[in-house]
């Protein structure tokens, strides 16, 4: 038998295959797209649910995810999840028609639903020790982040050689290996003391993510004027007030917001909502610009990410060393600064700027992201009680969700008012629908002076977009030198995070 810290580690390599799996899944389907609307014969609201049942079914049913957890046992629902979600993936790649499809897609975001918040919550258990937890975090942290660029770069490649649904096979041997590990090496654990689940809090909650998710998803793609998007926000709205007053009443609340008393827990969590907005404007705009300004094609947008790998992994492993010597706030400050820097770099970007000058930004932003993203869940996870281990990593997940989504919406609004502005004359359908449109239109009609005009009104929304970016990380920069209080990581005995793991 390995020696239990060995066994640690390698546990958390497994958590990290399923969470590599999760990052992959999220950004691989944008390659298949094209390839699905002919397949399935799918039109443009189709295409749209492709990803947006994954999304709802995420935000949906990632707090009950969580207090099950806590109640019936963390590794037992972490194994299910990814069976389910192995499972929902050969469904997926054999689906014969649009409406499978969009159900496999469900049933994925469900199982990663369950996959995210669980996988995160059995660290502490894991690694009571401070400083062997933030390394534990960084790896898990890492391993999701890398796999969003790592997911073009693997779908194009497979999409030349295969059909479509190996992009969904590929999750299944990632799945059997992360499965067979949780199972042999991930200690169960729960809490302590069997609480009732709250089934109001249960359809409140997933009711409020749902309403607020779908809407702004629809304010994305249909615009701010669109009626039944301000219809589904208000109900999301209303869902959630009403979460807020029974979560008051009740003897066990699915949302304990007792958690945001806890500094730590509750700055983390508004530094990991703040660096979303980084990692959004990032995702958002690249692949676009490398696509329909410098003219790769998919596969080539996912190569020209790889510098963000490079600078995530660098700054994740030179992070983990300053944290110990200047602690958690000086790490979380150079961290912002230099992804406010980085994306002050990508608003600069010019028609005539060319990929050096781009990949000098996303280097930046990929060791800005190193520094924040697994410092700022350590900060949270620090003051995270085990017993809501579970319910605690689910609530800062589905924060980070409802997040992006919103901020998916804000900023896909401030580019596309901006690209229209700058058109000018160019500004009707289709040239106006989208940069991608009017590449189309312009390559169609064979006018370089159209595509020119295009390209540059796309340039000038990105750069718009990315000063908010840079705005936002300036002002997140200034918060975390002021306000957070965790100095050095210190080595602590073994806490009570510990002794709430039972041999599974």
């Amino acid at each position: 038998m390995k020696e239990p810290g060995v066994r640690r580690w390698l546990a958390l390599g497994a958590l990290a295959v399923a969470m590599l799996t999760i990052g992959l899944d999220v950004t691989v389907l944008t390659v298949a797209l094209p390839t699905l609307a002919v397949d399935l014969h799918a039109n443009t609201s189709t295409l749209q649910w492709f990803s947006g049942a994954y999304t709802l079914a995420l935000a949906a049913f990632m707090l009950p995810a969580g207090a099950l957890g806590d109640r019936y046992g963390r590794k037992k629902f972490l194994l299910a999840a990814l069976l389910l979600f192995g499972g929902a993936a050969v469904a997926g790649a054999f689906a014969a028609t649009s409406g499978q499809l969009i159900a496999a897609r469900v049933v994925l975001g469900i199982g990663a639903a369950a996959m995210m918040p669980l996988s995160m919550a059995v660290l502490p258990g894991l690694f009571p020790d401070p400083q062997e937890r933030q390394r534990a975090l960084t790896v898990w942290i890492a391993s999701s982040a890398i796999g969003m660029p790592l997911g073009p770069i693997v779908g194009g490649w497979l999409l030349q050689h295969f059909w479509w649904g190996s992009a969904f096979l590929l999750n299944v041997p990632l799945v059997i290996v992360g499965a067979i590990a949780v199972a042999l090496l991930v200690p169960e654990s729960r809490s302590e003391h069997p609480f009732r689940i709250d089934l109001p809090g249960v359809v409140l909650s997933a009711a409020g993510m749902l309403g607020l998710t779908y809407g702004f998803i629809r304010c994305g793609e249909q615009g701010w004027g669109d009626g039944l998007a301000w219809a589904a926000i208000g109900a999301g709205v209303l869902a959630f007030a009403a979460l807020l007053l029974q979560q008051r009443r009740t003897e066990h609340p699915l949302v304990d917001l007792g958690l945001f008393r806890a500094p730590g827990f509750r700055w983390g969590t508004i530094y990991m909502i703040l660096v979303n907005f980084a990692m959004f404007g990032l995702f958002f705009t690249m692949p676009q610009y490398f696509q329909a300004v410098l003219g790769a094609d998919a596969f080539g947008s996912g190569l020209r990410l790889l510098p963000l790998i490079g600078g995530l992994a660098v700054g994740a492993r030179v992070s983990e060393r300053l944290v110990h010597a200047l602690g958690k706030r000086t790490v979380l400050t150079v961290g912002f600064a230099l992804l406010a820097i980085g994306l002050g770099l990508g608003a600069m970007i010019t028609l005539d700027s060319g990929y050096g000058f781009a990949a000098a930004a996303i280097t930046l932003l990929g060791v800005g992201m190193g520094f924040v993203m697994p410092n700022a869940m350590g900060l949270a996870m620090d003051d995270l009680p085990a017993e809501r281990a579970g319910s605690g990593s689910a609530l800062l997940q589905a924060l980070r969700q409802a997040a992006g989504t919103v901020g998916v919406a804000i900023l896909g609004t401030i580019l596309s008012t901006q690209y229209r502005s700058s058109l000018g004359d160019l500004n009707h359908e289709p040239i106006s629908d989208g940069v991608n449109a009017g590449v189309g239109v312009a390559k169609q009609l064979g006018n370089p002076d159209i595509l020119v005009h295009v390209q540059s009104a796309f340039v000038d929304g990105m750069s718009v977009m990315l000063w908010v970016c840079a705005a936002i990380c300036a002002v997140a920069t200034a918060l975390a030198a002021i306000l957070t209080r965790e100095a050095v990581v210190r080595a602590e005995p073994e806490s009570d995070a510990a002794q709430s793991v039972h041999a599974g």
